[in-house]
C-alpha cells in the first residue's frame, strides 16, 4: 500500500489531499482492508487466527482457558486482545459467540532442553508453557495469522484450509525443538467437561486421538489426526490423572506396536524433533466421525503450508469480492472485515467423503451436499442469513437450507435446529427461527431442496407442543409467563416465525396450512398492553403480570436478553398494525425517539452480560434493538432513520480491537454494518423488501450469485451531508423507502444524493413505506 500510495502522489502531484487519498483507498482489494484484530477487544468475542471461508477448522490462539463457570465470558473465542500471554494454538472456535466452548487439540511448541507439560500462570513468566508476546509481533489476514512468541523465541505460524489447520513454528536456531499437545485445554471449564479423550502414535508417526466433551453442547465427540514435516525422535504421553507416562517408542517407528493407546480424561504429549534446520510444519484434520476420517479429511488437502496458505488465500480473495467498497479507510475496513467475519460460519461439518455426526449422536452422509453446523439462528435470521442469499452462490445457501432439514430428520424431537454447533443442539435461546431462514431463501428463489420437505419440517417446529410453551400458545394465542419464562419474548418470536411460515406454503399452494399460520402471525396482539403502549407477558388467566417495569432485564423473566423497550417494536412483519396500536404514526415517532432520549443513568444493567451498546434504551450490542432505527421508514418519516444510523454506527462501530459494541454474534452485528453501509436492510426477512436507510461508503459493487452486478453509488457523502436527498434506481427517481429483492438480483445502480439538511417530502406516503402485512402485499 505504501507503493501504491507514492505512485499515486508521484503521477497526480497536482490533485487535492481528499482526491489523492480516494485514488489510493479505491485502489485497495476488499482481501487487503479486512482486519481480523476487529472485535478481538471489548466485547466482540472474535478471533484472529486462521480459518478458510466456512471452514471446519478455526485455528486461533487461546490467550486463556483456565477462567471458571461464569468468569469465561470475556473468553468466548479463546482470544482477548489485552491478554499478556498466549497458551497455545487450538483449531476450535466460535466467531463472536455469547457463550464459550470448543478450543479442541491445543497445540504449543517449545525450546530447549527441558519441557514443562502445564501451561502456568499468566502473571508468573517461565512458570508453564504459555509464552509472552507482543502485538507488534502479529499479522493477521483472512487466512493466516503470525506471532512471536517470546519466551522461547519461536515464530508461529498458522493457515487453514477447509477441514485442515496448519502450523509453521520457526525455532531458535541450536536449541532443540518440541510440540506440547494437551487434550485438557478447553473454553468454559465445566466440572469434568473432558469425559474421554485417547492419543495414539501410528506406524508411520500420524498421531490420531479424540476426545468426547460435555459443555455448552452434551457429549460432543470430536476426532484429529495430525503428521508432522518432520519425523518425531521421541514422544511421551501423560495422563495427568495418574501421572503415568506412556514413553511409547524412543527413535523410527518399530511396528504396529506403536499403534498403543493412552485413554483418560487428562491427556497430554510431548513431541521431540531434536535440533531443526528448517521450521517445523504441522498439519491437523479433524472429523466428527471417527479418527479415520480425520486421516481422510488430512489427505484430502494436499500441499505444505504456503500451499494451504495460497489456496485459503485465493478463495476468500474470491468470496470477498462479492462486494467492492470505496469508502476512507476507516469505513472501508469496518465495512471489509463485516463482509469477512459473515463468512466464518455456519461451517463446515461433514468430512471429505460427506460423513457427519448428527444431533442423533449417529453418523450420517451428506448425499449432493456440504452439511454445515454452527447456526446462531435467533441472531443470525435478522441480517446474516439475507447478506449470505446476496453474497454466496446459491449451492452454499442450498447446502444451509439441506443442513437444516437433515438436521431435523435425524432430531430426537423431529425439529428444526434452535442454536445447533458441531451437529449439537444447545436449546438456547428461544423461537425456531431456521423457519424465518429457511422460507427467505426460498421466497427469493433458492432451490436445491425440496420445498414441500423444508414446509413440513417448519411445521413440525411450529407445532411440538412441549418446546418453549408452544402448547399454551396453540391453545391460549400467547405464551402464559407462569408457565414458562421469557413469555412475552417468545409470543411474538413465534407469532413472527408463523408468519413465515404462512409465506412459504402460500408459495407452495397450501392455502390451509397458510390460514392457519397467518391466523397464528396475528398473536403478537394478544401480549401488547395499549394501555401502557409495551409487550407484556400475560398470565394463564389472561392478567398481565404485575409488577411491570419496561427497563427491568433480568434472565429468565418476561423478556429474552432484553425489556419491554426493546420487544415492543418485535412485529418486524406487521409494524403498521402495532403502530395503530400506539395510537398511529406520531406516537410511534414519539415513542422511537423517547426509547433512543432515554436516561440511563439509574439503572444497573452489569448483571447482564449481552447487554451492550446502550443509546438510551436501544441497545446495539444485542439483537432485538437491530431493526428499530429503520422504523422511522414505517412511519413516513425516513429522515429520522437517517439520523439515528449515523448516531449508531459512529457509537458502536470503529476499526480498533474493541470495534464491536457487542457480540458480533457469528456475523450478525457484522451483518447489520455491511447492509447498513450499503444503504438498505432487510427488517422483515420473508417479505422480500428491504428498509432503505442510508449509505456510508462512497461506493459499492455487488457481484451477486447470478454472475449480474447492482452499484451503490453515493454522491456528495460526508459528515456534512448526512441526509438522503434523492434516490434513484437505474436512473430513474425512486420515491419509496423500501428496495425490492428482485430489483437488486436484476442488477443495476441505485444512487444516493446526499446533502446537508433533510429531505421531508422524499418517501412519506402510505405507500411508500416498507412492508406490513395489513397493508397487503405489493
Amino acid at each position: 500500500m505504501i507503493i501504491g500510495s507514492c505512485r499515486v502522489a508521484l503521477a497526480a502531484l497536482a490533485l487535492s489531499a481528499t482526491s489523492l487519498f480516494a485514488m489510493s483507498a479505491n485502489a485497495q482489494s476488499t482481501f487487503d482492508s479486512v482486519d481480523p484484530f476487529i472485535g478481538t477487544g471489548g466485547e466482540g468475542h472474535t478471533f484472529p487466527g486462521a480459518v478458510a471461508p466456512f471452514g471446519m477448522v478455526q485455528l486461533s490462539p487461546d490467550t486463556d482457558t483456565s477462567c471458571k463457570i461464569r468468569e469465561c465470558y470475556g473468553h468466548a473465542a479463546g482470544y482477548r486482545y489485552d491478554d499478556p500471554t498466549i497458551q497455545g494454538f487450538s483449531h476450535t472456535h466460535f466467531s463472536g459467540a455469547g457463550h464459550s466452548d470448543l478450543g479442541d487439540i491445543l497445540v504449543m511448541p517449545a525450546a530447549g532442553e527441558t519441557v514443562t507439560l502445564e501451561p502456568g500462570d499468566a502473571k508468573v513468566p517461565g512458570s508453564g508453557y504459555r509464552s509472552r508476546f507482543s502485538h507488534d509481533s502479529e499479522t493477521a489476514e483472512p487466512g493466516y495469522y503470525a506471532v512471536t512468541l517470546a519466551d522461547p523465541g519461536i515464530r508461529a505460524e498458522l493457515t487453514a484450509g477447509a477441514r485442515v489447520g496448519v502450523h509453521r513454528y520457526t525455532f531458535p536456531a541450536g536449541k532443540p525443538a518440541h510440540l506440547i499437545l494437551d487434550l485438557r485445554s478447553s473454553l468454559y471449564d465445566y466440572p469434568g467437561k473432558i469425559l474421554w479423550s485417547s492419543l495414539r502414535i501410528r506406524p508411520d508417526g500420524t498421531i490420531t486421538g479424540m476426545r468426547e466433551t460435555r459443555g455448552w453442547a452434551p457429549a460432543r465427540k470430536l476426532f484429529f489426526a495430525i503428521r508432522a514435516s518432520q519425523p518425531i525422535a521421541s514422544h511421551a504421553f501423560y495422563n495427568r490423572e495418574t501421572d503415568i507416562p506412556y514413553k511409547g517408542f524412543q527413535g523410527p517407528s518399530r511396528g504396529a506396536d506403536d499403534a498403543a493407546q493412552l485413554l483418560g480424561r487428562a491427556l497430554v504429549a510431548q513431541l521431540d524433533f531434536g535440533t531443526l534446520s528448517a521450521p517445523l510444519e504441522l498439519k491437523v484434520a479433524i472429523s466428527s466421525v471417527n479418527e479415520d476420517g480425520a486421516i481422510a479429511n488430512l489427505e484430502s488437502e494436499a500441499g505444505n503450508f504456503d500451499t494451504v496458505r495460497a489456496r485459503t488465500r485465493a478463495a476468500w480473495q474470491q468470496g470477498l469480492d462479492a462486494i467492492r467498497f470505496e469508502a476512507a479507510a476507516p469505513m472501508r475496513t469496518m465495512a471489509a472485515t463485516a463482509l469477512y467475519h459473515s463468512m466464518i460460519a455456519p461451517s463446515i461439518f461433514s468430512d471429505a467423503d460427506g460423513r457427519y455426526r448428527g444431533p442423533d449422536d449417529q453418523v450420517h452422509k451428506a448425499e449432493g451436499f456440504t452439511f454445515h453446523s454452527t447456526f446462531s439462528l435467533w441472531d443470525t435470521f435478522r441480517a446474516e442469513h439475507p447478506l449470505l442469499l446476496l453474497t454466496q452462490p446459491e449451492q452454499r445457501n442450498s447446502d444451509f437450507i439441506r443442513s437444516l432439514l437433515a438436521s431435523q430428520e435425524a432430531s430426537p424431537f423431529g425439529i428444526l435446529p434452535v442454536w445447533q454447533f458441531h451437529g449439537r443442539e444447545t436449546w438456547t435461546m428461544i423461537g425456531y427461527h431456521a423457519v424465518p431462514v429457511i422460507a427467505d431463501a426460498w421466497l427469493k428463489g433458492v432451490r436445491g431442496f425440496d420445498g414441500a420437505q423444508a414446509l413440513d419440517a417448519m411445521v413440525k417446529s411450529a407445532t411440538y407442543a412441549p418446546y418453549g410453551g408452544l402448547g399454551d400458545y396453540m391453545k391460549l394465542g400467547y405464551v402464559p409467563i407462569d408457565r414458562e419464562p421469557e413469555a412475552a419474548s417468545k409470543t411474538v418470536e413465534y407469532a413472527f416465525d408463523d408468519w413465515t411460515i404462512a409465506r412459504m406454503a402460500q408459495s407452495l399452494g397450501r392455502t390451509d396450512v397458510a390460514a392457519q399460520f397467518d391466523k397464528r402471525a396475528g398473536y403478537w396482539r394478544n401480549s401488547f398492553d395499549r394501555a401502557t403502549g409495551f409487550l407484556r407477558a400475560r398470565k394463564a388467566d389472561g392478567a398481565f403480570r404485575t409488577p411491570f417495569d419496561p427497563t427491568a432485564i433480568n434472565y429468565g423473566s418476561d423478556y429474552t436478553e432484553g425489556n419491554a423497550w426493546q420487544y415492543s417494536w418485535f412485529v418486524p412483519h406487521d409494524q403498521k398494525a402495532m403502530f395503530a396500536l400506539l395510537g398511529g404514526d406520531q406516537a410511534a415517532v414519539r415513542k422511537l425517539d423517547a426509547m433512543f432520549a432515554f436516561d440511563n443513568s439509574k439503572l444497573d444493567y452489569s448483571h447482564a452480560e449481552d447487554i451492550a451498546g446502550l443509546i438510551g434504551q436501544y441497545i446495539h450490542g444485542n439483537e432485538p434493538s437491530h431493526h428499530v432505527a429503520y422504523l422511522y421508514d414505517h412511519a413516513g418519516q425516513p429522515w429520522r432513520t437517517q439520523e439515528r444510523l449515523k448516531q449508531i454506527v459512529a457509537s458502536q462501530y470503529k476499526a480498533a480491537p474493541d470495534g464491536l459494541s457487542g457480540n458480533d454474534d457469528i456475523g450478525q452485528m457484522s451483518a447489520w454494518l455491511l447492509f447498513t453501509t450499503l444503504g438498505f436492510y432487510p427488517v422483515t426477512p420473508g417479505s422480500n423488501e428491504y428498509a432503505i436507510g442510508r449509505p456510508f461508503v462512497d461506493r459499492a459493487t455487488l457481484t451477486l450469485p447470478n454472475g449480474k452486478t447492482f452499484v451503490i453509488a453515493a454522491d456528495g457523502l460526508s459528515d456534512a451531508n448526512p441526509y438522503v436527498g434523492r434516490v434513484t434506481l437505474n436512473g430513474r427517481a425512486l420515491d419509496r423507502s423500501f428496495l425490492r429483492h428482485e430489483e437488486i438480483i436484476a442488477g443495476g445502480e441505485l444512487r444516493f444524493s446526499m446533502q446537508a439538511k433533510p429531505n421531508r417530502t422524499w418517501a412519506t406516503s402510505p405507500k411508500a413505506r416498507p412492508f406490513s402485512a395489513s397493508a397487503r402485499l405489493r
